[in-house]
């Protein structure tokens, strides 16, 4: 049975930084891109940032692009999200996802569609202002 379980949420004030690490057991971990999700009250999950099984390329939304760093160790079955200079606006359920991503295809904020196979449970991020 596949499990991604994530960690590290919390609450931050502005400016802060936090680290989300996400844990996966149960499958080929390395054979799998991996992201980061995340969805805010009352709107959809957007695509926070990506990184393929050999970890060549990183892939990031607009609007972290800078301040959030994803990263993978395959040996450990491990992906993290380094977050600095939070802002307010990156509250949200931060979820970790497994599956593959296709950056030839684009969504229209130019980040790549990723096909989602395993969700983990999210973790809540909160930054005050």
């Amino acid at each position: 049975q596949v499990q991604l379980v994530e960690s590290g949420g919390g609450l931050v004030q502005a400016g802060g930084s936090l680290r989300l690490s996400c844990a996966a057991s149960g499958y080929s971990f390395s054979s799998y891109s991996l992201g980061w999700f995340r969805q805010a009250p009352g709107k959809k999950r957007e695509f926070v940032a990506g990184i393929p099984w050999s970890g060549d390329n990183t892939y990031y939304a607009n609007s972290v692009k800078g301040r959030f760093t994803i990263s993978r160790d395959n040996a450990k079955n491990t992906v993290n999200l380094e977050m600095n200079s939070l802002k307010p606006e990156d509250t949200a359920v931060y979820y970790c996802a497994a599956g593959i991503l296709d950056p030839k295809n684009r969504r229209s904020d130019g980040t790549p569609l990723m096909d989602v196979d395993y969700w983990g449970q999210g973790t809540q991020v909160t930054v005050s202002s």
